[in-house]
C-alpha cells in the first residue's frame, strides 16, 4: 500500500507526469490559499469516490460503469461544494465553477475507471490519497510562486517573505504580473515539469 501511495504522488502525478486536470490547475493556482482549497476538495472527492467504486466494483455492470462512476463522483462533489458555500463562502466564491467541474475532471474519473474498479478498497483509498496529495502539493507550489512573484503576498498575507514581497511589489506594473495571468500558469507548470523530470531522471 505504501508504494501505491508514493506512486500517486510521484509516478502518477496528475499535473507533472500525466498532464491532466490542467484547467483547474491553471485557473485556481493564482494564489496559495485557493490552491490549497481546491487541493483539499480534490483529495476528499478522490478518496471517497475511489473507495465507493471499489466497494461496488463486483456489482457495477460493466456497460454502465462510466455513468455510475459519474453519479458517485458528483455526489461527493456536491457535498464539497455545499460545504464550502456554507462554511467558507469567500473561498467558494474564489473557486467558483471549478468546484462543480471536479465532476468531469479526467484525473478523478480515470482513477475510478483505471484503478478503483480493479482493486480492493484499502488500495483504492491509498491511491486516491496519493493522487490527491500529489495534485495538492503541485497546486500549492504553483500558487505560492505565482502569488509571491505576481502580487507580492502569500496566503493573502503581505510581508510574510519581505524580500520576495518587495520584489513582487516592485514589478506589479511590469512583466511579473504575467505570473497571475493564464500564460504565467503555463510557464510555472513548464518550470515545475522541467525541474521534476530533471531530479527524477537524476535519481534513477
Amino acid at each position: 500500500m505504501r508504494h501505491t501511495f508514493i506512486d500517486g504522488i510521484v509516478k502518477n502525478n496528475m499535473v507533472l507526469v500525466l498532464a491532466i486536470g490542467l484547467c483547474p490547475t491553471l485557473a485556481v493556482s493564482t494564489s496559495a490559499y485557493n490552491s490549497l482549497g481546491m487541493g483539499i476538495a480534490v483529495i476528499f472527492v478522490l478518496v471517497f469516490s475511489n473507495v465507493i467504486v471499489s466497494l461496488l466494483r463486483n456489482v457495477i455492470p460493466k456497460n454502465l460503469r462510466i455513468p455510475i462512476f459519474i453519479v458517485i463522483i458528483s455526489t461527493f462533489v456536491t457535498m464539497v461544494d455545499y460545504s464550502m458555500k456554507a462554511y467558507v463562502p469567500p473561498l467558494s466564491r474564489q473557486l467558483g465553477v471549478f468546484v462543480p467541474l471536479i465532476v468531469v475532471n479526467c484525473g478523478i474519473l480515470g482513477r475510478a475507471e483505471g484503478y478503483a474498479y480493479h482493486h480492493p478498497p484499502h488500495y483504492s483509498l491509498m491511491d486516491g490519497l496519493g493522487i490527491g496529495l500529489g495534485f495538492t502539493i503541485v497546486l500549492f507550489i504553483m500558487g505560492t510562486i505565482r502569488e509571491i512573484l505576481g502580487q507580492g503576498i502569500w496566503l493573502n498575507i503581505p510581508g510574510v517573505f519581505p524580500g520576495f514581497c518587495v520584489f513582487g511589489k516592485a514589478f506589479t506594473n511590469s512583466s511579473v504580473l504575467l505570473l497571475i495571468l493564464p500564460p504565467g500558469g503555463f510557464l510555472t507548470i513548464a518550470l515545475l515539469m522541467g525541474l521534476f523530470n530533471h531530479f527524477r531522471g537524476g535519481s534513477k
